[in-house]
């Protein structure tokens, strides 16, 4: 798990913009008009993204298209699973001492 990958998602005009690309690929423009942003901010926000791997970018014409990347998400995914079993390893025990107590 790369801490560049939390640090670029902790903005949140950059998490707007991942969950806006989780749909499809979209150009500056796109993005820019949907999130109400100006095309400079969505630029930059998008080279963050991309330095950390989030997004890749395809030339179309005289367009980019930005789309997300799986692997960071998968990456990112299988790091919070590891938060998850700690969370109900934890449920487990209290469940028990309630159970424990009840008796």
């Amino acid at each position: 798990m790369d801490t560049m990958t939390l640090s670029a998602l902790a903005e949140p005009n950059r998490m707007r913009i991942v969950e806006l690309l989780r749909d499809r690929p979209h150009n500056v423009s796109e993005i820019a008009n949907q999130l109400w942003l100006r095309q400079p901010q969505v630029s930059k926000h998008l080279r963050v993204l991309h330095e950390a791997g989030l997004v890749d970018v395809h030339p179309a014409a005289q367009q980019r298209i930005y789309q997300l990347q799986a692997k960071p998400f998968e990456e990112l995914d299988c790091w919070l699973e590891t938060f998850k079993r700690v969370r109900e390893t934890r449920i487990d025990s209290l469940d028990n001492y309630l159970r424990e107590l009840k008796n």
